[in-house]
């Protein structure tokens, strides 16, 4: 473990230890801590002054959504339109590698930032809002295709469960969660947090969201599509279980399940990039 690693290891088993402490003498409180340590990214933000390069010569839109604000990216090209949607604690420069593949095929190319990511509003990131955004995008753009990575395609397979009658024909998943539950609990164990804290989280997000942890689940969702679908997971992956993945497309009627060894969480890859591309196009030659 790197010293890097190592402060941040024994800096959150510290912060699990205050939060496991309020849990008892002030619930409410603690409760709110560890529901904002898990929604709120720490990186990830965007300065307009010091875009990335990938970014810099893009067509670009801000959305307004309630209170939010959420930014687009838009690489033109024919009318075929694709939606990238990337993960936690990231934003749209992250698909640089993947954008060449694309552009191969000649489609337009949509990205967005995701909420409190990128140059969009807000502190908080959830799936919910963000599956609202991606909405809005879709309602605009009328993509045929949507991507998501990590906890991005976990929002694009939300999205296609609340709105099932879209634009969009075909969706990519890479290295995505399907349970809510198991992310709640790898966060816990992160943390060391307690088991009253596991109850007091769930309550919060009853509360918020009015649904139930077991209930926001990737694999119940894709159970409902129609729509083809094209879902990886590496074996490898440390941020994401490969059981993750595999759920989600276990369920999923119309779904490849490709499974890669060694690319990680990222899932950057040519040959991945190929059988994606084959996926979203192979019969589409005569389009």
């Amino acid at each position: 473990m790197g010293i890097k690693k190592g402060i941040r290891f024994i800096t959150l088993k510290s912060v699990g230890s205050y939060i496991n402490f309020l849990s008892y003498v002030r619930p409410q409180k603690a409760m709110e801590l560890s529901y904002a340590l898990f929604s709120q990214p720490r990186v990830g933000r965007l300065q307009k002054e010091t875009l990335p390069k990938v970014l810099k010569n893009t067509e670009t839109e801000i959305f307004h959504h309630n209170e939010h604000h959420f930014q687009t990216y838009i690489w033109k090209g024919n009318e075929t339109k694709i939606l990238l949607v990337h993960g936690w604690e990231s934003n749209a420069a992250r698909w640089k590698k993947t954008l060449p593949h694309l552009q191969k095929s000649g489609s337009t190319i949509i990205a967005i930032d995701a909420p409190a990511h990128g140059q969009s509003s807000g502190r908080e990131f959830n799936v919910p809002l963000y599956a609202e955004f991606i909405n809005k995008a879709v309602e605009k753009y009328q993509p045929e295709i949507i991507i998501g990575h990590s906890i991005g395609g976990a929002a694009c397979v939300y999205h296609q469960y609340l709105f099932p009658n879209t634009s969009i024909n075909k969706m990519v998943i890479l290295g995505a969660p399907s349970d809510l539950k198991t992310l709640i609990d790898n966060y816990i164990s992160m943390l060391s947090l307690n088991t009253k804290m596991f109850s007091l989280l769930e309550s919060k997000f009853a509360d918020r969201f009015n649904f139930k942890l077991e209930d926001f689940s990737g694999q119940k969702f894709a159970s409902e599509f129609t729509i083809p679908g094209f879902v990886a997971h590496d074996t490898s992956d440390k941020i994401v279980a490969f059981e993750e993945g595999k759920k989600i497309a276990s369920n999923w009627k119309n779904s490849k399940f490709i499974e890669t060894n060694g690319l990680g969480h990222g899932m950057h890859d040519d040959e991945l990039y190929q059988q994606v591309i084959d996926f979203l196009f192979a019969s589409e030659d005569s389009k």
